[in-house]
């Protein structure tokens, strides 16, 4: 067993190099974002002294790391968290998931960023027992969202109904159509994005297109509404997704200009400022600002995992996000095609 603290020595070859890259390669199976976690908590010593990540080498430095350099296990448990399910029967779980909720248990700098607050928390809560196929962490999640998209998902109630499921994502047979305001108008109203993502080599929280050999990604858009506003162009897309990459329809609509609304991490401005040559309506104001992303999980099509029945679940834009479009739209022009999303035209369960 591997006692603590460790000690290491920096030589002449390490000169100029970063403390958390130097760490990273002489801790096995540690990645270098769990090594900068653990400096930020002051588990890292340098000569004695706290350091920061970027700290350069110069060759004859005495490094201390003063615990583990595992994180602690993730681990699921039973939250009392409210929850929006749309359809439950002994097999599966249908849930509009809200923005800001990460699905499973992950990277955070504390145990309860972590594992706190998740939706298989909830779950666990609601259902009490999910299907074990996905471990101890992540029982029941057959498919992920991202933290800041909203919408639609189906989970598995037990391990037959979950591998069923599985077997169709994989498949191709689950049909999922999102929502999401763009930023500019795209050339075409309607087009296919078909580009490889793989994980962006510089930024390791961020995919990329932009890089040969990654996974195959195929994305449908169309556009349902153009928004001429005084903080810019804007087009509301309905899109389709063959594929189920990470980050894939924010990646894509990135790739082609278009980044989705609130992504920062994709290229869109964090707020919304008017533009000098147009003119807001009276009471506009000067910036608006989402906190989100514009990416709305609206529709699932699947079969069902024990009787093959088709089922088909829809949920309109959440209020943040139609509140946030018709401040757009009431201060510009638009072109406004039929949205089979709205509030009005939706059902409340399955068909």
């Amino acid at each position: 067993m591997t006692e603590y603290p460790l000690h290491f020595t920096a030589n002449r070859e390490d000169s100029g190099q970063r403390l958390d890259q130097y760490l990273a390669t002489h801790i096995p199976q540690v990645s270098r974002a769990r090594v900068q976690q653990l400096i930020e908590k002051g588990d890292v010593l340098v000569n004695g002294s706290a350091a920061k990540a970027s700290l350069k080498l110069k060759g004859d430095e005495q490094i201390t790391l003063t615990s583990p350099p595992q994180a602690p296990s993730l681990r699921a448990f039973a939250e009392e968290i409210p929850l929006d399910i749309v359809y439950e029967d002994d097999d599966l779980v249908v849930v509009n998931k809200p923005s800001g909720m990460m699905v499973h248990a992950g990277a955070g700098a504390t145990e309860d960023a972590r594992n706190r607050g998740t939706l298989v928390n909830a779950l666990l809560y609601h259902f009490k027992t999910l299907s074990s196929v996905g471990g101890e962490s992540r029982p029941g999640i057959v498919h992920r969202l991202d933290r800041a998209t909203s919408g639609l998902m189906v989970v598995a109630k037990n391990d037959e109904a979950h591998r069923r499921l599985a077997r169709q994502f994989s498949g191709r047979e689950v049909h999922k159509t999102y929502l999401a305001l763009v930023h500019g108008w795209p050339k075409k109203d309607r087009g296919t994005i078909q580009s490889s993502i793989s994980r962006d080599a510089q930024r390791r929280t961020r995919m990329t297109a932009q890089k040969p050999g990654g996974r195959e990604a195929v994305t449908h858009y169309a556009v349902m509404r153009k928004i001429d506003s005084p903080y810019g162009k804007f087009a509301l897309l309905e899109l389709k997704i063959e594929t189920g990459r990470t980050h894939q329809i924010r990646v894509h609509m990135a790739s082609i200009g278009h980044p989705v609304v609130g992504d920062t991490l994709y290229g869109a401005p964090g707020s919304l400022r008017s533009q000098s040559n147009k003119k807001r309506a009276s009471g506009m104001p000067a910036t608006l600002a989402l906190g989100r992303n514009f990416l709305h999980s609206a529709q699932l099509e699947l079969m069902h995992p024990k009787t093959r029945e088709a089922m088909k679940f829809s949920r309109p834009l959440p209020n943040e996000l139609a509140d946030f479009l018709g401040s757009l739209a009431s201060g510009g022009k638009e072109r406004r095609d039929s949205d089979p999303f709205s509030a009005d035209s939706v059902p409340s369960g399955h068909a």
